[in-house]
């Protein structure tokens, strides 16, 4: 059986796609996963019911997560219903100020599909550090290793 993860992003800045390559970087250290990184709005159904885990990153806009992936959430929510109950997924936030707004936004929403929160959310606030990068590439790690071997 192959196993798969999905990061789903939206970057601005490019602060969140460089958080992003370095939960992917972690997430490759598993060779028994498969690793997809897609930009939110091109992150597809598809992509969303192919994953055996899924990783999600924003900005903070306005004490919010960005609208791409609030598009990507609105597209997959109906479509994926009775899909993918009980998917594990962690989130990964760049904010501007405190990141707890745009958190709140995305377990409201993924409560209803309903995902499984598996992992502690990283959120990086101001510039991004090397010390930033190795906790995201930990968390790809650590959702890729959960789902080879069974965890999540």
């Amino acid at each position: 059986m192959s196993h798969h993860l999905l990061i789903v992003y939206h970057t601005q800045t490019g602060h969140t796609r460089t958080m992003a390559r370095a939960v992917r970087r972690g997430a490759r250290r598993v060779t028994e996963v498969e690793t997809r990184l897609k930009m939110a709005l091109r992150a597809t159904l598809e992509d969303l019911l192919w994953a055996n885990g899924l990783l999600l990153g924003t900005p903070e806009n306005f004490g919010y997560m960005s609208g791409a992936l609030k598009n990507f959430l609105d597209r997959t929510y109906y479509p994926a219903q009775g899909q993918i109950s009980g998917l594990p997924y962690a989130v990964f936030i760049s904010a501007g100020n405190d990141g707890t707004g745009a958190l709140t936004s995305i377990e409201r929403i993924v409560r209803g599909y309903p995902l499984k929160p598996v992992c502690d959310p990283i959120i990086v606030r101001g510039e991004v550090t090397a010390e930033d990068l190795q906790r995201c590439e930990e968390l790809g790690e650590t959702m890729a290793s959960g789902i080879a071997w069974g965890i999540f």
